[in-house]
């Protein structure tokens, strides 16, 4: 099920990836083995599976965010800085854009369909929310979040509203933010706090949260956006955190990897919205946490970086 493909350039953990529109996968950033957060970023190629080294950021992050525009181009936010940049894939070149209001790690970006990128909570301050125009490269003060997230996730729903679930400190009931009206409304309420799980979009309009630090770290839920209320669905087989969780084109979701207390995982596995119910998949070949799971446009799932005890270079390709 899984394939070992070509190493990174550079070991790395706590970075992004971002698939973009010629298909090659741009990794950004992160802590390398030195122990120092990092500037270089690489490319990619699934039809060479090989990577190679593009432009530098200016300034080295970590646990930072990185948002495909609708211009082609990638926005870099936060990660210990208030600074953000841009990087053009046609020339491979990074760009600074405005200042963030608010520096910020740890947080979310979300691409919003009017195109705008709205980052939300992280860690110091949790409940600070702004925007960025692509069109002016600036940053704008939006309404603050009712409770405050760090560690959590933010998933667009077909409505356009932004669901904001758990984080540090593992806050239990979820927020909406719409950007028609701008303020945050409180929502349903998990049965499980988590912070440091995943979340996904189905193809039936729910979010599916899985696992995550806390004291059930194998437990699964689902939010429906008509009810506004959380449900209980199976639980995973293991329980994990800093794990990745992809949609496959098949419509179930591959989880994989992760950490379950101080140790590392190789095992993968795939939850069926239509049992609700987990199975076992392929193991990958080499145990990972605070990697990153990348979709490719041929339906593969690009599992990069990451860390065991040391970091791990290597890079793998899960195919159904």
């Amino acid at each position: 099920m899984w394939e070992v493909t070509g190493t990174l350039v550079t070991a790395r953990d706590a970075h992004t990836a971002t698939l973009l529109r010629n298909g090659q996968v741009l990794v950004a950033g992160g802590i390398e083995a030195t122990g120092f957060t990092s500037k270089s970023a690489e490319l990619y190629d699934p039809a060479t599976g090989l990577w190679t080294a593009t432009g530098n950021m200016i300034t080295a992050r970590s646990s930072h965010t990185a948002t495909l525009l609708h211009n082609g181009q990638v926005l870099v936010a936060g990660g210990g800085t208030s600074t953000a940049e841009l990087y053009d894939p046609a020339t491979g070149l990074w760009t600074t854009t405005g200042n963030m209001i608010t520096g910020v790690s740890s947080h979310t970006a979300t691409l919003l369909p009017n195109g705008q990128v709205l980052v939300a909570g992280g860690f110091p301050n949790y409940k600070t929310a702004e925007l960025y125009n692509p069109a002016t490269g600036r940053w704008t003060a939006t309404h603050k979040m009712t409770i405050g997230h760090g560690e959590h996730t933010a998933t667009l729903l077909p409505n356009g509203q932004v669901l904001v679930a758990g984080g540090y400190g593992a806050p239990r009931p979820a927020e909406l933010y719409d950007p028609a009206t701008g303020p945050w409304t409180v929502t349903g309420s998990e049965a499980t706090a988590r912070f440091q799980h995943t979340a996904t979009l189905l193809p039936n309009g729910q979010v599916l949260v899985a696992g995550g630090a806390g004291n059930t770290p194998a437990s699964a839920a689902l939010y429906d956006p008509a009810t506004g209320l959380w449900t209980e669905t199976g639980s995973l087989i293991t329980g994990r955190y800093v794990h990745t969780a992809t949609l496959l084109p098949n419509g179930q979701v591959l989880v994989a990897g992760g950490f379950t207390g101080i140790t590392a995982l190789k095992s993968g596995e795939l939850y069926d919205s239509a049992t609700g119910l987990w199975t076992t998949t392929g193991s990958m070949n080499s145990a990972r946490g605070f990697h990153t799971a990348t979709l490719l446009s041929n339906g593969q799932v690009l599992a990069a970086g990451g860390k065991k005890v040391f970091l791990v270079a290597g890079a793998e390709l899960y195919d159904r």
